[in-house]
């Protein structure tokens, strides 16, 4: 680090979860299957200067361990050079076109047309990371993306392009967007929505784009009061949910009244004739009571079907487990799926980024299976990689980066999902703190 003459950074001061770090070779203990040649990387918001209040506010932080031939090869971890952090760390800022207030790009991390990207809540553009988690650049895909990004856009597994939709606090507050396959948009939609939400996330089906348009808003009171996250619960605001075709516009949107509620995380979604099946975390209420932080009522696992001819809703408990962090097999993604993987929480700690264990939801079956950690130990977000291309739905790899609480110290945890419930195939232990973040991501290759 370099330090700033206007806001000088005390080396010695620096805790440990925000220094920079390289780790080459960390030790295995199992055996690493050698087909999991890629990468696995997890991204979230870190206290680089002072702790912040909210918990979405902090400076975007990304960890990556490399893994090949069976052997964890090096972990680094590096903050992402937006404006603010670049002040900080006495450094140039990430170059390339900015879109309004906010760079940091703190939630997500993808690959597409070559590029790996860090994203962002509220509309910052994306920012491109090399292959040693550096920050190239904020990119505006060559000139054709009109705004701002979004925190969790979706593949097609089908076409390989990228959709997303991307909110503003601007009207006409959001756009669907379509990245095609070599990292151009060709394709935006405003959607005008009543008010600027938090809209963490969307679903793509084979057909439409589920837009979620919920009671979390843009509060101007915490914007005045220099929030970096103004957003509160609304209770004047209502639940919809929006069917927008993939091929419409605006006014082909059909809206659905749902009950109020907050969705961070859809699980997936698919077409079932004149039905809508949805899959979702949904929380009855968040940032209400506590505008810092979001795990003040029990987020669980839930199905609505909707009929896209009558505009109805039916909701359906798949799970009352508190749970969050939902994934797939990304090869249904849009289609009808059979298993979703999610992180149990404790239900008593209000934490959403990690939890004490592992639960692979068999929906087909109807049953769910459990991989419970050590006590003390608490997993993040996994990754599912597939055995080989062809293997069924659900059998191969789920990796979770599981923090040690008596330590700090993360681990790399691979399960084999043959063995769900039997002990981790392999674990890769780290000698620094790597706390809970977002969202974690798996690329293929080197």
């Amino acid at each position: 680090m370099i330090a700033s003459k206007s806001e000088p950074v005390d080396l010695a001061a620096v805790p440990p979860a925000a220094r920079e770090v390289v780790v080459p070779a960390p030790p295995v203990l199992g055996a690493l299957p050698p087909a999991l040649d890629g990468t696995f990387l997890t991204i979230g918001p870190r206290p680089l200067r002072r702790r912040e209040e909210h918990l979405f506010a902090g400076d975007g932080m990304v960890h990556a361990l490399r893994l090949r031939d069976g052997r964890a090869h090096w972990y680094r971890n590096r903050w992402l050079r937006t404006d603010r952090a670049a002040r900080i760390l006495g450094e140039l800022p990430a170059p390339g076109p900015r879109h309004g207030p906010n760079d940091n790009a703190n939630a997500n991390i993808v690959r597409h047309a070559g590029r790996t990207l860090a994203l962002g809540d509220g509309g910052p553009r994306p920012l491109q990371l090399d292959a040693r988690l550096d920050t190239v650049a904020r990119i505006d895909f060559d000139g054709t993306l009109p705004g701002g990004f979004a925190a969790h856009p979706q593949h097609d597994p089908l076409t390989g392009e990228l959709h997303a939709v991307a909110t503003s606090h601007e009207p006409p507050y959001a756009a669907y967007l379509v990245v095609d396959v070599h990292g151009r948009v060709r394709r935006s939609v405003p959607l005008p929505l009543k008010r600027p939400v938090m809209m963490h996330a969307f679903s793509l089906t084979e057909r439409h784009a589920l837009v979620y348009d919920l009671p979390v808003v843009f509060s101007p009171a915490a914007a005045a009061a220099g929030s970096r996250v103004p957003y509160a619960w609304n209770d004047g605001h209502g639940a919809r949910l929006g069917l927008l075709p993939r091929d419409g516009g605006a006014d082909d949107i059909l809206w659905v009244e749902l009950p109020p509620c907050f969705v961070f995380h859809p699980v997936n979604a698919y077409e079932r004739g004149r039905h809508i099946v949805v899959d979702v975390i949904r929380h009855p209420r968040v940032f209400d009571r506590d505008p810092h932080r979001p795990g003040e009522t029990p987020p669980t696992l839930v199905r609505w079907t909707v009929d896209a001819l009558g505009g109805t809703v039916v909701e359906e408990q798949l799970s009352d487990t508190v749970q969050e962090s939902p994934v797939i097999d990304d090869r249904v993604r849009g289609t009808r799926h059979r298993f979703a993987f999610t992180t149990a929480l404790d239900p008593s700690g209000g934490e959403l980024l990690g939890g004490p264990a592992l639960l692979r939801h068999d929906l087909a079956a109807g049953r769910t299976d459990t991989h419970a950690l050590p006590p003390g130990r608490t997993a993040g977000e996994a990754v599912f990689v597939p055995r080989e291309p062809c293997a069924p739905e659900g059998d191969g790899w789920l990796l979770s980066m599981v923090t040690d609480g008596r330590t700090g110290r993360g681990e790399l945890m691979v399960l084999d999902t043959a063995d769900f419930t039997g002990r981790p195939a392999a674990v890769v232990p780290l000698p620094v703190p790597v706390p809970h973040g977002f969202h974690a991501a798996w690329l293929d290759g080197g």
